[in-house]
C-alpha cells in the first residue's frame, strides 16, 4: 500500500516533569519535544511525574500538559518503569490486575534533580532501556558542579577559581568560612547550590553582607555550597551532539538582561535576548567547539550536552559548566544552536532518539 511504512513502530516512553525546581521547564520541553516526534516511526507513551512524586500515565495533549491539567486528567492512571529487565518497560496497576507495556526506548525530559543526575538513568539501565543523553556516571558527575569542578581541574581545564562547602559545616562556622572566602577571593562572586539548573538559587555577592544571604540561599536548595570568582567576559554556550563520533555545534551567546542570566532574566525578562550563532572571530568558535568537546568526552558523556562558557577579552575561554538534558523550550539554546548549524529541530529529536536506539542495539 502506497505511503504506509511496513516498518513495524518502535515504543518509545517520553518522561517529564519531575521533583525538581526546574518541573515547569521540563513541561514546556516535553511538549516541544513530542511535537517533534515522527508518527510513522515511533509509538510514543507519556509519563508524567508530578512534584509529588506520582508517575502518571496520560493521554494528554501539549495544552493540558503545559497547564499541569495531566494530573487531575480522569484518563490519567498511575503507571512506572518496571526495574525488572525481563519486562523491558512500563508497568500498570489497574483493578488489582498488572498490565505491562514493552517500552523500545526512552527519552527522559527531566531537568534538574532526579532526572538528570543519574537516578533515572540507572532505573532505565536495570530495565535494560535504552535512553536518550548520558549514562549514569556521567550524569551524576554534571549534576554535581563539586564533582564536575573537581574532575576539571584534574585534567587542567581553565575554569574560575572556587571553593566549597557542605550546609553542616557552613551552619557550623559560616563567619570563618567568610573569612577564609575574603582572604583567598577578591568581590565580586558567585554562590551557587552544587545540583540545581536553570540559574535557581544563584546569587551575585558584591560585599560580606550579601555573601552572607547569598550562602543562605545556596545552602537552602542544596547540601553544598559553591562559591567562585565572578569571570569577566562573554557568556557563550555550545551543543554537543553523538557519541564517541560527537560533533559540537556553532556557539551562542547568551545577552542577559540582568546582571547575570538566573531564573527570571531566562523565563520571564524579555529584555534577555540571545545570539545564534555568536558573533565571534573564527579562531575562537573553533576553541569553543574543540573545548565542549574536551568536555563532554571526559565526562564520558554521550547523546547530548550543552558545555557554558566565559569568553574574556583577550579571546581566553573559561569553562563555567556542563549541562547534560539541556532545556528544549521555544528560548532554550541546545536546539537554537544546531538550528543555526544546519540541523533542524525535528532532525535534532529523530537524531536524539536514533542515537540511543542503535547504542542498545550495539550493546547486544
Amino acid at each position: 500500500m502506497r505511503g504506509v511504512s511496513l516498518l513495524k513502530k518502535k515504543k518509545l516512553c517520553v518522561l517529564f516533569g519531575g521533583q525538581s525546581s526546574e518541573h515547569d521547564v521540563s513541561l514546556i520541553s516535553a511538549c516541544n519535544i513530542l511535537e517533534c516526534i515522527d508518527p510513522d516511526k515511533y509509538d510514543v507513551c507519556k509519563i508524567g511525574i508530578t512534584l509529588d512524586g506520582r508517575w502518571l500515565l496520560t493521554e494528554c495533549g501539549s495544552e493540558d500538559i503545559k497547564t499541569g491539567r495531566w494530573e487531575t486528567d480522569p484518563r490519567s492512571r498511575t503507571a512506572f518503569i518496571a526495574p525488572d529487565s525481563s519486562i523491558h518497560g512500563i508497568v500498570i496497576p489497574s483493578n488489582g490486575s498488572i498490565e505491562t507495556v514493552y517500552i523500545d526506548a526512552a527519552f527522559p525530559v527531566l531537568h534538574g534533580l532526579h532526572g538528570e543526575d543519574g537516578t533515572v538513568q540507572g532505573l532505565f539501565e536495570l530495565a535494560c532501556i535504552p535512553y536518550v543523553g548520558p549514562g549514569v556516571a556521567a550524569s551524576a558527575c554534571a549534576m554535581d558542579k563539586v564533582l564536575s569542578k573537581m574532575i576539571f581541574d584534574s585534567v587542567g581545564f581553565k575554569q574560575a577559581k572556587w571553593t566549597w562547602i557542605t550546609r553542616h559545616a557552613l551552619n557550623e562556622n559560616k563567619d570563618a568560612f567568610m573569612d577564609d572566602v575574603e582572604r583567598d577571593f577578591s568581590y565580586n562572586l558567585f554562590v551557587k547550590p552544587a545540583n540545581a539548573g536553570s540559574s535557581i538559587g544563584i546569587t551575585k555577592a558584591h560585599n560580606r553582607a550579601e555573601l552572607s544571604e547569598a550562602l543562605d540561599i545556596a545552602a537552602y536548595h542544596d547540601v553544598k555550597i559553591i562559591v567562585e570568582r565572578a569571570v569577566k567576559g562573554r557568556e557563550i554556550e555550545c551543543a554537543v551532539l553523538g557519541g564517541h563520533d560527537a560533533v559540537a555545534s556553532l556557539p551562542g551567546e547568551i545577552l542577559p538582561a540582568k546582571e547575570f542570566y538566573d531564573y527570571s532574566a531566562k523565563y520571564s525578562n524579555i529584555g534577555s535576548r540571545t545570539l545564534v550563532p555568536a558573533d565571534l572571530p573564527e579562531d575562537t568558535v573553533k576553541a569553543v567547539r574543540e573545548f565542549a568537546l574536551k568536555v563532554f568526552h571526559v565526562l564520558g558523556c554521550r547523546g547530548m550536552a550543552r558545555v557554558d562558557f566565559f569568553v574574556r577579552e583577550d579571546g581566553e575561554v573559561v569553562l563555567n559548566e556542563i549541562n547534560t538534558i539541556p532545556g528544549f523550550t521555544a528560548i532554550s539554546m541546545y536546539p537554537k544552536m544546531w538550528e543555526a548549524s544546519g540541523v533542524s529541530y525535528r532532525e535534532l529529536v529523530g537524531r536524539l532518539i536514533e542515537s540511543a536506539v542503535s547504542r542498545a542495539q550495539e550493546d547486544i
